[in-house]
């Protein structure tokens, strides 16, 4: 049972995402959490930042953390949305004089101070730009995003697919999707992206939905569909919070079951810094 076990893990790898608290009095909060994460033995962590670079100095603070003192590879989130080349540059310096040499390159979203003559003259436009920029002028390992149901942006899942592989030509090495809820659509996007000459891993995005609030909040931002089973356990136990909690992490759990047996490359759970939820699931696991 052990060997069986250890052969599942090695086909199919396991991530985490955590970002930065935004106050610095929590800041220290983040340590002990990284720890009990890496005690779960992930292939890497990854870690964000708000939208248009704010706190990305305490990502690079935080993948250093995970990178030289945990020994876990870390990949820092790197969004170009609101970055002049100068600054992107000034980054990339922080980065690898912080020993952390692996990044998720991404367009990022549009801070809420930017005009609509900022957005538009940005200087990198899409995600590709930036990965051919840092491909031409470092030496990071980049990896990009995917979206399962389509970018929200694009006019079909076609489209999407063209640009996405314009991506991995440009430089990417590896792609971590967006959450999706129904692995249908993630079966049939990576039908799609291999029928197109898409080879690189691929990681599955997970999000645990542990209260109703949070998965209102998650659709509006990703744009996921919510399938009836998922609509259903909210209906149940939304207003119940244990009820609730317990269900969605088994919601979780089935998705990921699934997916392993269906050999996918990775799983990356969203664990907002969420430690004993992340930990309930991968123990059931």
């Amino acid at each position: 049972m052990t060997q069986t076990t250890t052969t599942t893990r090695r086909k199919t790898g396991l991530s985490f995402e955590v970002f930065p608290p935004k106050k610095d009095d929590e800041f220290d909060n983040v340590y002990p959490i990284l720890q009990q994460l890496a005690a779960l033995h992930p292939d890497f962590i990854s870690c964000t930042y708000g939208a248009g670079g704010s706190r990305a100095g305490k990502t690079i603070e935080i993948t250093s953390y995970i990178q030289q003192q945990l020994h876990i590879d870390a990949i820092a989130h790197i969004t170009c949305v609101g970055f002049t080349t100068d600054d992107l540059h000034r980054n990339c310096e922080a980065l690898k004089e912080a020993g952390v040499n692996h990044v998720l390159a991404l367009r990022g979203d549009r801070p809420l101070s930017m005009s609509d003559e900022q957005f538009d003259s940005r200087e990198f436009y899409y995600a590709t730009d930036l990965v051919r920029h840092l491909k031409e002028h470092t030496d990071l390992q980049i990896a990009g995003a995917c979206y399962p149901e389509k970018h929200f942006e694009a006019p079909s899942l076609e489209e999407d697919l063209r640009h996405l592989k314009e991506k991995v030509e440009a430089g990417v090495t590896s792609l971590v999707s967006q959450m999706f809820f129904d692995n249908t659509f993630f079966y049939r996007f990576l039908d799609k992206a291999h029928t197109m000459g898409i080879h690189v891993p691929i990681h599955a995005g997970i999000m645990p939905i542990t209260t109703a609030k949070q998965l209102g909040t998650t659709v509006s931002l990703s744009g996921s569909s919510v399938p009836k089973a998922l609509a259903d356990i909210i209906a149940t136990y939304g207003d119940d919070k244990e009820d609730m909690r317990k269900a969605g992490i088994d919601y979780a759990v089935r998705q990921i079951r699934d997916l392993r047996e269906h050999g996918v490359d990775g799983i990356h759970i969203y664990s907002m810094n969420k430690v004993k939820t992340t930990t309930e699931i991968c123990q059931q696991l």
